[in-house]
């Protein structure tokens, strides 16, 4: 019987901090040690393993390969659940402990971060919640590396080695500038909108699923201008240059330079979003994990009831 490769969880902490940063100096500052010690794990864990798992790039770091894109996500998934064990053996106060990773869809962050981190600090005071701002295929690729947990974000589609849980359903809406003939009507059909200038929000998937609601009203828009603030979407038309459709809505209609915006429900039939908490289906749910997902559930309904 061959004999098993024997690895070391200093030589998988010191991988797993040079994939995250793709390079052996930046790393070795994380880890406070030298990059020669860093250099040397990496290494013999290659050794180890009997696979390349970095290509070394002179003068622009390092790039996973295949297998250290493949270890890299079961690496995380072994130290987390070691770390959760150690919790676990050293109280008995059922208290969740250490950190965990997670990934918020960026136009959600502003909305839901602040509340979510604040119900798990109250709720389970020694875990700390460290998080990343991603676009929709930022989302799937932080989860499916194992660099997250779990991810905050609408279900734009993700492939079905993904668990996802609705949390809530949300519509679009119209965004409109405050002197607009149409802001006196409750619900705005979109075809009164076919000739005015479109304002998109472009992110990937976000915009395709902007357009596809505009399509399903028969609506062929004509785009003034394309941007990936969410923020700086609505400071646009309230500044009169057009038009938007959102799903996410502030609690009041300001905008950052102080003019304001109207949002208004959107009178055609069109798609809304799910919004969704996601984890590989593969991996087991940690009491980590579990901890943050019912801190967005109160998130999610506060933020939610405050808009209808």
């Amino acid at each position: 019987m061959a004999r098993k490769a024997d690895v070391t969880l200093t030589q998988l902490r010191y991988f797993i901090e040079a994939a995250t940063c793709l390079s052996m100096t930046v790393a070795a500052q994380q880890l406070l040690v030298a990059q020669s010690a860093v250099s040397a794990a990496v290494a013999q864990l290659e050794n180890q393993v009997g696979a390349q798992l970095f290509i070394r790039q002179r003068s622009k770091g390092l790039a996973l390969t295949p297998a250290g894109q493949q270890l890299l996500g079961d690496a995380r998934a072994v130290l987390s659940g070691l770390d959760e064990a150690l919790d676990a053996a050293r109280g008995m106060d059922n208290q969740v402990r250490g950190t965990i990773r997670i990934a918020c869809f960026v136009t959600m962050a502003p909305f839901l971060l602040a509340d979510v981190v604040s119900i798990v600090q109250e709720e389970h005071p020694h875990l700390e919640v460290e998080v990343l701002e991603v676009d929709a295929d930022g989302a799937r690729d932080a989860l499916r590396s194992g660099q997250v947990e779990l991810v905050i974000s609408y279900d734009f589609g993700y492939p079905d080695d993904v668990r996802r849980e609705t949390i809530a359903v949300v519509p679009a809406h119209v965004v409109l500038p405050a002197a607009h003939p149409l802001a006196a009507r409750s619900r705005v059909p979109l075809r009164e909108l076919a000739h005015e200038r479109l304002i998109l929000l472009d992110l990937p998937h976000s915009r395709e699923y902007f357009l596809s609601v505009l399509a399903a009203a028969g609506v062929e828009p004509t785009i003034r201008h394309r941007s990936h603030g969410y923020e700086t979407v609505r400071s646009l038309v309230a500044k009169g240059h057009g038009y938007s459709i959102l799903n996410m809505r502030p609690r009041h209609d300001q905008t950052y330079d102080g003019r304001s915006v109207v949002t208004r429900a959107i009178a055609d039939d069109v798609p809304a979003l799910p919004f969704v908490i996601a984890t590989l289906a593969s991996v087991r749910t940690t009491a980590r994990a579990q901890a943050v997902a019912d801190a967005v559930r109160v998130a999610v309904g506060r933020q939610l009831s405050t808009r209808t």
